[in-house]
């Protein structure tokens, strides 16, 4: 009786001097705090920053065995983060709860939809600039997509070391789109742009055009760029049984119940990845700063190919809709929507950003998925 307790406490006194010999795990604790802090008293992605803040803290506590090749986050990792399985079933449901009405009312705002994915290209060429690898650079650059569980889906596969940065980073600049997107859009456009009032949409959808659409996507993107079918197969498997109306069980349960469970095991898992020695590194800041770059330029050009229609169209199209082209669906919708209404407020301009912040869901995916049809293609990965 006396020697186990005598081990246990020579445990605890281990566990103790261990937190204290590597300062590592003793930042990535308060880091965990901080998620913690930001998503509950700042409603920042709640449901993914607070399972990640705790993730955090438990992977960084001394002689923890959570991430052990027995522990329990371990074997959640295994079957759902190795497999790629967790990000595949949000996508289930992020599909199941986007409308594609405003994209297919106005299939134009696509083009702006594409042109917010530039920033995942040309970030991927400044990482490789960098000297980072190339499966480490698309890992990177599609945290442009700012779409999370994109980002999750590509660096588990090919830079499972670099899970916990890429995650962290997409999630927290997502969270952050409505105070990095304004000043931008600000910036790249004249107060007479701003001030555009944009014809309300009045093309009406037909349901078979909503049930066509994730059809003619999936076979299309499959045939362009088959290694991201699983990404654009899956969104699109989620829309369709929204918009067949027929399996309305399937539909609830894809954007709730299964949704909330992987949501938490997702984020047990991202942060369980965050243990300090593999975390705090100069690449970590490095991949952080990228990722905000691959942000930053999305909206660049998303504005930018706004302000081309709107020369093409002799002054129709207000460009700060081009800011929605992005994945963030909708809250970069809505970050237009408020900012047009304070240069104009007899503008309404959130119809027309979620078409383009619907043309930016699919944009993300499709560019995830060409990205690795030519890494295929050029034989870096299988």
């Amino acid at each position: 009786m006396v020697e186990a307790i005598l081990s246990g406490l020579g445990g605890l006194t281990a566990g103790a001097q261990m937190l204290f010999v590597d300062w590592r795990n003793a930042i990535m604790i308060v880091v965990g705090f901080v998620l913690l802090y930001l998503g509950i008293k700042k409603d920042c992605e709640p449901l993914l920053l607070v399972p990640i803040g705790f993730g955090c803290i438990l992977v960084n506590i001394p002689l923890s065995d959570v991430m052990s090749n027995d522990g329990f986050i371990r074997v959640i990792y295994d079957a759902g983060i190795a497999t790629e399985l967790f990000p595949l079933l949000i996508f289930v449901g992020i599909g199941a709860m986007t409308d594609f009405g405003p994209l297919l009312a106005q299939p134009s705002t696509f083009l702006l939809g594409a042109a917010g994915q530039f920033g995942i290209f040309i970030t991927l060429l400044l990482a490789l600039a960098l000297g980072f690898p190339q499966l480490d650079a698309v890992a990177i650059g599609i945290i442009g997509a700012c779409d999370g569980p994109t980002a999750i889906y590509v660096a588990s596969k090919y830079a499972p070391h670099l899970l916990g940065a890429v995650s962290v980073a997409a999630y927290s600049y997502m969270s952050l789109v409505p105070v990095i997107q304004p000043p931008i859009m600000r910036f790249l456009t004249t107060k007479e742009e701003r001030m555009t009032v944009m014809k309300p949409v009045a093309r009406p959808v037909s349901r078979t055009t909503k049930l066509m659409f994730p059809l003619v996507i999936t076979i299309l993107g499959g045939l362009i760029a088959p290694k991201g079918l699983p990404l654009l197969g899956t969104i699109m498997l989620g829309n369709l049984m929204r918009e067949s109306g027929v399996v309305s069980r399937l539909t609830k349960a894809s954007e709730n119940e299964i949704a909330n469970v992987v949501t938490l095991f997702l984020g047990l898992c991202i942060g369980a990845t965050m243990v300090g020695s593999a975390f705090i590194k100069a690449q970590t800041l490095i991949v952080l700063a990228l990722g905000f770059i691959a942000i930053c330029l999305d909206t660049v050009c998303g504005v930018l190919m706004g302000k081309l229609m709107r020369v093409v169209t002799r002054g129709k199209i207000n460009p700060l809709i081009g800011a929605a082209g992005i994945s963030a669906f909708p809250m970069a919708a809505r970050v237009v929507q408020r900012e047009g209404a304070k240069w104009n407020k007899k503008s309404y301009l959130l119809m027309h950003a979620m078409g383009a912040n619907a043309g930016g869901q699919v944009g993300s995916v499709i560019a995830a998925a060409v990205m690795l049809s030519v890494l295929a293609g050029m034989g870096i990965i299988r």
